[in-house]
């Protein structure tokens, strides 16, 4: 199975951002990671260790905070560790299951490569670096362990997939649209004014773009309760709203479906903690 990757790096306002790319029968992936005052944020994929490793040489690192456990953003975890020896920092939620063998579908194992086991330490609610106190700001809804970065000295805030992009149009499994709302409004009440996504990398005008995020996935929400309140069933509320349908859905066997994201509403709206 042939695989095209590409490898770009670039600074902006400081941040040095590493941009790694996977292409396949029309399927483009492409995942980042910064490096800023000797922290590195992310890891990158396993699959594209090689073009990540010499961006990783190029700085001048302490230690690794990751956003959360995904095998895109902790797959050069462990070379990370073992051949620069850096520390690793995450949330503890999910550092048993990154010790193990990696455990994810095989379409996955595909594109970012077989995350090789690592060691992590806890990250707590702040951490600093050279020149700044960082807040680590809990973000869950896309991954249960998911944080954001906050550089309390520049005001740049490193989102993970927090973000990704304004208008969702499929979703993880595992993924609540809920508790993603819940957790853009969070970071929306912190001072900040860059911001840097791990897959759209940096967002001119970050705060409006994760506004626009939030009030597209308001919007959507109310709808999709609507039309259930209205007696459609999830799936005919799924083909109604996403007249598309994405490669992603049949390559993954429906682990990326947007039925997910309706699926997630309708849950919490029955336990009635969504009102509209």
């Amino acid at each position: 199975m042939l695989l095209k990757k590409d490898f770009t790096q670039q600074t902006i306002n400081g941040v040095q951002i590493g941009n790694g790319m996977i292409a396949f029968q029309g399927i483009k992936l492409n995942v980042h990671c910064f490096a800023l005052d000797g922290v590195l944020i992310d890891t990158g994929a396993k699959s594209l260790e090689k073009q990540f490793k010499s961006f990783f040489k190029q700085q001048d690192l302490d230690q690794v905070v990751i956003t959360h456990y995904h095998e895109d953003h902790t797959g050069c975890a462990a070379f990370l560790q073992k051949e620069m020896q850096l520390p690793v920092y995450m949330n503890d939620i999910m550092i048993d299951y990154c010790k193990k063998k990696a455990d994810y579908p095989l379409y996955r194992k595909v594109f970012w490569g077989k995350r090789k086991p690592f060691q992590a330490k806890h990250i707590g609610k702040t951490f600093s670096s050279l020149n700044a106190t960082w807040d680590v700001i809990e973000t869950p809804g896309h991954a249960i362990d998911h944080v954001a970065f906050l550089n309390r000295e520049t005001g740049q805030l490193f989102t993970g997939d927090l973000y990704v992009q304004e208008k969702t149009k499929v979703a993880l499994r595992e993924e609540s649209i809920p508790t993603i709302i819940h957790s853009l409004k969070k970071v929306l009440t912190y001072d900040f004014e860059d911001v840097f996504c791990c897959h759209a990398g940096y967002l001119k005008d970050g705060r409006t773009a994760l506004q626009r995020k939030l009030d597209y996935l308001l919007h959507l929400q109310g709808k999709v309760i609507k039309l259930y309140e209205d007696g459609l069933s999830p799936k005919h509320i799924s083909s109604t709203i996403f007249l598309k349908k994405y490669p992603i859905t049949s390559l993954s066997l429906g682990e990326w479906n947007s039925i997910h994201i309706v699926n997630s509403i309708i849950q919490e709206h029955l336990k009635g903690s969504i009102t509209v």
